[in-house]
């Protein structure tokens, strides 16, 4: 576990610098750049959401939740839009219909008039913070969206992260590469952080992309294979004790 001070910390200290070399507003561009590259590169269930919202009645727009204009604050990738029925502000209750994801053009292709109304069947992303769906929503229809969304940035008022919590090298070793470029450190030292950052990353996608995605039940325990040596003929004794094998 690495709380955002042990990280302001831990940087300094490999990079055997201060605050006046490295201030608190560097350090931080540091940590959100790797928390950002992370979020990119982890397509894993601490990242995943789930969120209801209401389409306004003859509206084909939405602002995706935590999408405020100009860009986003709390989601990363639509993984699904589910059109609920009987939903409320507060219930996830009721029968789902997936909408399948179009591009523009297939959609204004399919439904020109946006005056016109009906059940949404298509939608695609319209721009960064926004869904576009065909049909029309013919009422104030109920929505599922499923997000990828953006982990909780490390900052002295947010002290902790799943990040931190679960994947600190990762996140350690994602500052020192960007500390060592912003510094011009030495190559050597560059390029073994690079590497230690690519290998925690890994680790943590082998744990949660891997063993996080399925179950003993389903899929059996995972087990390491042991290598099978097959034995020269030469060496196999028959009974008797001569060897087997050419003279």
């Amino acid at each position: 576990m690495t709380t955002y001070s042990e990280l302001v910390t831990q940087i300094r200290e490999y990079t055997e610098t201060d605050s006046s070399v490295l201030s608190d507003t560097i350090v931080d561009d540091f940590i959100e750049h790797t928390e950002n590259d992370l979020v990119r590169q982890l397509d894993i269930p601490a990242f995943r959401d789930y969120q209801y919202t209401q389409f306004t009645s003859s509206n084909p727009f939405l602002i995706v939740p935590g999408g405020t204009a100009p860009t986003p604050s709390s989601f990363s990738v639509i993984r699904s839009v589910n059109v609920v029925a009987d939903l409320t502000a507060t219930d996830s209750t009721g029968n789902r219909s997936y909408l399948e994801e179009k591009d523009v053009s297939f959609m204004n292709e399919y439904w020109p008039n946006r005056n016109l109304t009906g059940t949404p069947k298509y939608y695609t992303q319209w721009d960064y913070n926004s869904i576009y769906v065909v049909p029309t929503p013919s009422s104030a229809l109920y929505f599922e969206l499923a997000l990828s969304k953006l982990d909780t940035a490390l900052s002295s008022t947010d002290t902790t992260s799943w990040l931190g919590n679960n994947a600190p090298k990762a996140l350690l070793y994602g500052c020192l590469v960007e500390a060592f470029k912003f510094l011009k450190g030495p190559m050597e030292m560059l390029q073994t952080y690079t590497q230690s950052y690519a290998q925690a990353v890994q680790a943590v996608a082998m744990q949660q992309m891997g063993r996080a995605q399925r179950d003993d039940y389903m899929h059996g325990a995972l087990r390491i294979p042991r290598p099978s040596f097959q034995p020269q003929l030469g060496s196999i004794k028959p009974m008797g004790g001569a060897t087997t094998g050419g003279q």
